[in-house]
């Protein structure tokens, strides 16, 4: 017998196979379930799944070195803020993104220094280049062990050969556009759906359905 792709569920893996498919091209699980003929239900929660078991991949991804963009932004609400006590209402994330290489994202409960230098040095190793904007939270990587350029975007500077944050940036658009199409998204799921846009941009020019597949079958892979 044929070992589940998703453990817990009545669903067969031809189905299985069939939401993976709608969900790596962005089918609502409504709809899917009703091209399917399953029930809405059963689809949200095959979703579900999917989106943890994501997330999950995205946070074992090797630490970024060598050349690396550093930026917050700020997700939801319907007001426009500053950094900080501005931004109230809104989800900030903070982004690090390797040149040539893969984004990583985490939402943080504030952009302090001492909250975005963690990540910094959790993800990054010492001796890698990092670029950032003029942002004081900024302040001391290079006693951390990293070599630091920065890009004044207050001064009206947004690139000066390789220092600028333009990959970071770019995914900040990317991620923000296919957040609309849900319309608002739970608090409570926000990260899910955030590791999503991550997962779909570092792998943008490969097959969304086969990593899934790949996820699901890795040892640890099935979620209880």
């Amino acid at each position: 017998m044929a070992q589940k792709l998703i453990k817990g569920t009545h669903l067969a893996n031809r189905t299985v196979r069939q939401l993976i498919h709608h969900f790596s091209l962005e089918i609502p699980a409504g709809r899917a379930a009703r091209e399917l003929g399953i029930n809405r239900h059963s689809a949200e929660r095959i979703y579900a799944r999917i989106r943890q078991a994501i997330a999950k991949a995205c946070e074992r991804e090797a630490p970024l070195s060598g050349e690396v963009e550093v930026d917050e932004s700020y997700f939801g609400g319907h007001r426009k803020g500053n950094r900080g006590r501005g931004a109230a209402g809104k989800v900030a994330v903070f982004g690090l993104l390797k040149r040539n290489g893969k984004v990583y994202t985490r939402p943080v409960p504030n952009v302090s220094r001492s909250v975005l230098r963690l990540i910094i040095k959790q993800k990054v190793p010492e001796g890698s280049t990092i670029y950032s904007d003029s942002f004081r939270s900024y302040d001391g990587l290079l006693t951390d062990g990293y070599r630091h350029y920065r890009i004044n975007h207050g001064a009206g500077e947004f690139a000066r050969k390789r220092n600028h944050i333009n990959g970071i940036e770019s995914f900040w658009a990317f991620a923000k556009t296919k957040l609309r199409r849900y319309y608002g998204v739970r608090r409570s799921h926000f990260f899910l759906y955030l590791k999503e846009m991550e997962f779909r941009f570092n792998h943008r020019s490969e097959s969304m359905q086969q990593n899934i597949e790949q996820i699901m079958r890795r040892r640890g892979k099935n979620l209880d």
